[in-house]
């Protein structure tokens, strides 16, 4: 009897912890060669893989010690069959879990590293991870020898009653799709939706799109709600985007001159104002022109992106209007032209001057009077 439960319990317990400490040993070796291996190199991908297997290779180990220990015991054969499987079916989903965590991070790095225009987002990752795990439950279930043509006739079965069940979420997740595809927004564009909130778009998830505003806040809409939605993208075709100032001066003032002035200015402040671009040069133009009291002009400069118009113009205004006091240009206040005349000795009441503007009898003086 003790030597019965010597070989069933003993032996096998002795060979687990010979085996388990053997392939622990084998793994604690080949890290130590690989992150030395990864320190001589300059890519990140041998250390994404290095993270990735440090810790699952510990139950690989001893996934090990306990196949063979299995494998040798003495126990009956449907026992050990099931053991193993077990055993397999752990094995296949830890080295899913982990190719499907190192090919998300391999992708991310990829695209860094290339620097092309694929938005990376939750949504992207979920399904390069969502591909990868598909991929091992298959394999696992050829392991456990289940058939998947009657799964994928149930699936099929059941896929309009889930469709119906889960409409609105199938409809954020493919809207999602189509934002990533056709890329209307990426992830870092600066937008400005149709409610007039604008923002940062931080991420593009499976069913929702979250947009940081300039307040620091986050504003969350649903993907099929962005999809259908008229907004304006501030980074494309590029971040760079024009910034209009309008200017307006006395009738007395020299455009010329003025062009002048406001051009120098502007040229000044590209080289000291950040943000504030060179290259294309600033001009000026007689737009919107003739005003009621003011010859309205507009400067027109670059920006390298939509935020740093704000610091542009605070330091512009102040420029401008400490050149303007040296130069003698003059910012005239709203006025207004006002005829009266007598009529039959008398100032008819109402007769078109209105407006709170003060009307005194002038004999057909010419008055400005002004409108502030």
């Amino acid at each position: 009897m003790n030597n019965e439960l010597f070989q069933t319990i003993m032996i096998p317990l002795a060979i687990f912890a010979g085996a388990t400490a053997v392939a622990l040993i084998v793994r604690g070796i080949l890290l130590r060669l690989f992150h030395r291996w990864a320190e001589k190199t300059e890519t990140e991908v041998d250390n994404l893989f290095l993270s990735a297997l440090r810790v699952p290779s510990i139950s690989w180990a001893i996934a090990i010690g306990l196949y063979a220990a299995i494998g040798t015991s003495s126990l009956p054969a449907p026992y050990v069959t099931y053991s193993l499987k077990v055993i397999h079916v752990l094995v296949i989903l830890s080295v899913t879990l982990v190719l499907a965590n190192v090919s998300s991070q391999l992708v991310a790095y990829s695209i860094r590293k290339a620097a092309i225009s694929i938005p990376l987002t939750g949504l992207s990752q979920t399904i390069i991870k969502g591909t990868v795990l598909v991929i091992g439950f298959l394999i696992l279930l050829g392991t456990l020898g289940i058939s998947i043509t009657p799964l994928i006739t149930a699936l099929g079965v059941g896929g309009l009653a889930v469709a119906l069940a889960l409409q609105d979420t199938l409809s954020n997740l493919f809207a999602g799709v189509h934002i990533l595809v056709e890329q209307p927004i990426r992830v870092g564009d600066f937008i400005r939706l149709e409610s007039g909130q604008e923002g940062y778009v931080t991420d593009i998830g499976w069913r929702t799109t979250r947009i940081r505003l300039l307040p620091n806040n986050m504003v969350i809409i649903p993907n099929n709600k962005l999809s259908q939605s008229i907004l304006t993208n501030y980074y494309l075709p590029e971040t760079r985007m024009a910034l209009l100032i309008p200017i307006g001066v006395s009738y007395e003032t020299d455009p010329d001159h003025l062009e002048r002035v406001l051009v120098e200015e502007a040229t000044l402040g590209a080289r000291e104002i950040p943000g504030l671009l060179a290259d294309p040069a600033p001009f000026v133009r007689f737009i919107p022109g003739f005003g009621d009291f003011s010859l309205n002009f507009t400067l027109i400069c670059q920006v390298r992106e939509f935020t740093d118009q704000y610091l542009a113009q605070h330091e512009l205004r102040k420029r401008i209007l400490k050149r303007f006091r040296k130069e003698g240009i003059e910012i005239p206040f709203p006025s207004r032209t006002v005829y009266t005349r007598e009529v039959d000795g008398k100032a008819p009441a109402g007769d078109g001057a209105g407006n709170g503007a003060e009307q005194k009898k002038a004999g057909g003086e010419e008055r400005t009077i002004s409108d502030v």
